[in-house]
């Protein structure tokens, strides 16, 4: 895929800002319930926006959104239960996200169906995330006092195919939207051709 005109970038980055923001503030707190959707925005910032720079700004304010979220509940960031060393490890497990868009998005054609394998790269891509951020967080975060596979094995299961629904969600409806808008954008250029 071509990189995105400047606008079209800008777009595109304060949307996934919007969205990450609108909806990450509900694993930490309960301001819009709406599934975190950090997972698909960093997918699609790496199909999108593709610059590391850029990757780094995402991370940086889902940071900060957990910190400001931890703070209005009243306690110190390093006291809430989802911040362990583990925490660390969502840099990685993001990095898988942005990394498989930026993947699909140099190897994407164009059309409905190229639109396809985009989602399937992101799913695959969620479920690698996934498992990095929860194996992280059970064997690392020290919240299990004695981890073992049986019970990980057991949790992933259990929260897997949810986080891995939730970004295929989130991605299915950026990935119509895309569409939707490049249709519109063609009838109106016909039209004008027309005239």
């Amino acid at each position: 895929m071509k990189s995105l005109p400047r606008p079209a970038a800008h777009a595109v980055l304060i949307a996934l800002l919007i969205v990450m923001t609108a909806t990450r503030f509900h694993h930490v707190g309960s301001w819009l319930h709406l599934p975190d959707a950090t997972m698909a925005v960093c997918f699609l910032g790496g199909f999108y926006l593709r610059r590391y720079a850029l990757y780094a700004l995402l991370l940086g304010v889902a940071v900060l959104i957990d910190y400001v979220a931890i703070r209005q509940q009243g306690m110190s960031f390093f006291e809430h239960y989802c911040v362990t060393p583990a925490y660390y490890a969502l840099l990685f497990s993001y990095f898988v996200l942005w990394q498989a868009g930026r993947w699909v998005s140099s190897r994407r054609e164009g059309g409905l169906a190229s639109l396809g394998l985009v989602w399937l790269v992101g799913v695959a891509a969620a479920a690698v995330s996934f498992l990095i951020s929860n194996g992280a967080f059970y064997w690392f975060g020290g919240r299990y006092p004695e981890p073992n596979w049986s019970q990980y094995v057991a949790r992933a299961g259990q929260w897997g195919p949810l986080f891995v629904r939730t970004t295929a969600t989130y991605i299915a409806v950026a990935l119509a939207l895309q569409y939707a808008l490049v249709r519109l954008r063609g009838a109106r250029r016909a039209r004008l051709a027309r005239g």
